[in-house]
């Protein structure tokens, strides 16, 4: 018996079903007045007022960076030290995030999870050693990141356990300065576009010339200083500017003068924390 042939009609191929995207509570983010927004009850973190003066001085600094996270109903369930911060500097309106759809336990849980969560973290104390030094020597309050006089004294303490004071200085070998190309330009060793904008800004003002003179000379701070650049100018330069930019903290050659300078984030609060042995302080302790 003879086969028939029969014709099919071409079928459009199928493409497979994805998934669809997850609705993340931060996919969206509104705005919200603070005062609407009501804390947790039973909240079980706590905020000291000297906190919450730090978290003002951080939005002071940086803004407002991160959403707060409610409920349908505006109730907070992460973010109660900043909406406590915002009031402390009269805010109005903030940014927030809602989580729809969770259910009463899973709030509850969260709320936990945020604060529990951040704290089993640790500190990589050799890089944030690096990190605040160069933060200080470029002129930046280490105090807005949380860091009070006493986290600085232990986190720079010279000792080494045995009750012998080792110099920080002498736990740094000192960098060596060699040319690696061409010396850069002056203009390419520092971004003062923030700095010339405020010194424009306050010049134009209409407050007093002392006042002019103490905010000019405040605004250098803005100054951002490309220290890999400089290291290559100072191995270009002659003996009276190398010594200049050493006194300029612009490159570290003796880390003892550094530090005798404040250089090294070790400000004279913190020699006063950590007096030099057999200075005769606290040896009756």
């Amino acid at each position: 018996m003879a086969r028939t042939n029969v014709a099919h009609a071409a079928q459009p191929a199928q493409r497979p079903v994805e998934p669809s995207a997850p609705l993340w509570p931060a996919s969206h983010i509104e705005q919200r007045a603070l005062a609407a927004l009501v804390p947790y009850a039973r909240n079980a973190r706590a905020h000291s007022d000297a906190q919450i003066a730090q978290i003002a001085a951080s939005m002071r600094e940086w803004g407002w960076t991160s959403p707060i996270l409610v409920d349908e109903t505006d109730r907070i369930i992460a973010g109660h030290g900043r909406v406590m911060a915002g009031l402390k500097l009269g805010l109005t309106d903030v940014p927030v995030i809602v989580a729809r759809g969770w259910s009463e336990s899973k709030i509850r849980a969260y709320i936990i999870a945020d604060n529990r969560l951040a704290e089993n973290a640790s500190w990589d104390e050799d890089m944030l050693r690096l990190e605040l030094a160069d933060l200080r020597i470029e002129g930046f309050d280490l105090g807005l990141m949380g860091f009070d006089a006493g986290d600085l004294a232990s986190l720079f303490d010279t000792s080494d356990g045995s009750g012998t004071e080792n110099e920080y200085s002498r736990k740094i070998e000192t960098p060596v300065y060699s040319p690696k190309g061409d010396r850069p330009a002056l203009a390419d060793l520092s971004d003062t576009g923030k700095t010339l904008a405020l010194v424009a800004a306050i010049s134009a003002s209409s407050v007093s010339d002392d006042e002019k003179l103490f905010l000019i000379s405040a605004a250098a701070r803005h100054t951002v200083f490309d220290y890999r650049r400089i290291a290559e100018y100072y191995c270009h330069a002659n003996e009276e500017m190398q010594t200049l930019m050493e006194a300029s903290a612009l490159v570290i050659i003796d880390f003892d003068k550094a530090i005798e300078g404040g250089f090294i984030g070790m400000t004279e609060q913190l020699a006063d924390l950590c007096p030099e042995p057999g200075s005769g302080e606290d040896d009756d302790e």
